[in-house]
């Protein structure tokens, strides 16, 4: 009896500690959320919340905000961002499980997450001082003179700043920050894939790049999807980096090399010195950006409910 009413005691204690834990979690999301609703009460009442959402003004002067360009800043960055990194990764990944030598495949993996492990700042370093300048010589050059002269979408690739910072810069670094995410994801994903089937599949006369194709990345799908989420994510979060090469300028956006701004670009350099209306509707900003990060979640989460 003594030894029963211990494990039982042992047990309700485990039970006790899991439940606190997982509860905490809700605990903390529940209050960052009610503190950012809190803090930006003053904006929210001064301007309304899809007034302020589909504003473009931000004049300290009149004190009048709006968090439109920031918002199309954050979102353009991070879908080109999941444009260039989505193929590169799943790439990487297919590699590394189907194609890739079994003595490279430690080094490449290595690789991979040593590139997950480097700090923001240093892609924001790297970015404004090697990478911006590279852009500048060579992209910048060949859009501006080559697809410049398009009709209708040729003004879309004009050159109006120099320096090569600005909005493809940043989603071009953030491509690369958010690439490992989605290799290591998909890479596991692949390595999971049923032994049978590819050998089944290769019993039909298939090629290897066919099996890839109508068999490994169909059964992974809803795993590779996951990852690119997740890293979608990352990107609309991410924010050293950005403030280092976006340019920072809140202004109409006439092409895609122009420098502009995003909400976490927006916080990291206003924050500190923001005070009153301005300080509040910062806050707003970090609520809209909760929130989006929340509903990109669901929508994956959505999805793969409905693809099990």
């Amino acid at each position: 009896m003594k030894k029963s009413n211990m494990f039982q005691y042992k047990d309700k204690l485990i039970f006790s500690a899991s439940l606190i834990s997982a509860l905490s979690i809700l605990i903390i999301i529940l209050g960052i959320l009610i503190t950012l609703f809190i803090e930006s009460y003053d904006a929210i009442s001064a301007f309304g919340f899809f007034n302020f959402i589909f504003s473009t003004s931000w004049d300290y002067n009149q004190e009048i905000f709006g968090a439109g360009r920031a918002l199309f800043g954050s979102i353009a960055a991070a879908f080109i961002a999941i444009l260039i990194a989505a193929p590169m990764g799943i790439g990487m990944a297919v590699f590394i499980v189907e194609l890739c030598p079994s003595f490279l495949k430690g080094f490449i993996s290595s690789a991979i997450e040593l590139l997950a492990a480097i700090p923001s700042i240093i892609y924001g370093m790297w970015g404004l001082f090697i990478f911006a300048p590279f852009i500048e010589n060579t992209l910048q050059k060949w859009a501006s003179s080559t697809l410049g002269s398009l009709p209708v979408i040729g003004s879309f690739f004009q050159v109006n700043y120099t320096g090569g910072i600005g909005l493809l810069t940043s989603g071009i670094v953030l491509s690369i920050m958010i690439v490992p995410f989605i290799a290591s994801i998909s890479r596991e994903a692949l390595s999971k894939v049923p032994q049978e089937l590819k050998e089944s599949a290769y019993g039909l006369g298939t090629e290897k790049w066919e099996v890839i194709r109508d068999v490994s990345l169909p059964y992974t799908k809803t795993a590779i999807w996951g990852g690119i989420i997740i890293a979608l994510g990352r990107a609309l979060g991410e924010t050293m980096a950005i403030a280092y090469i976006i340019g920072n300028m809140n202004i109409s956006l006439t092409s895609i090399f122009d420098p502009y701004v995003t909400v976490t670009s927006v916080l990291v350099n206003e924050f500190n010195e923001a005070s009153g209306l301005q300080l509040s509707s910062l806050f707003f900003m970090a609520l809209l950006l909760f929130i989006l990060n929340f509903i990109t979640l669901i929508a994956a989460k959505i999805y793969i409910l409905r693809s099990r």
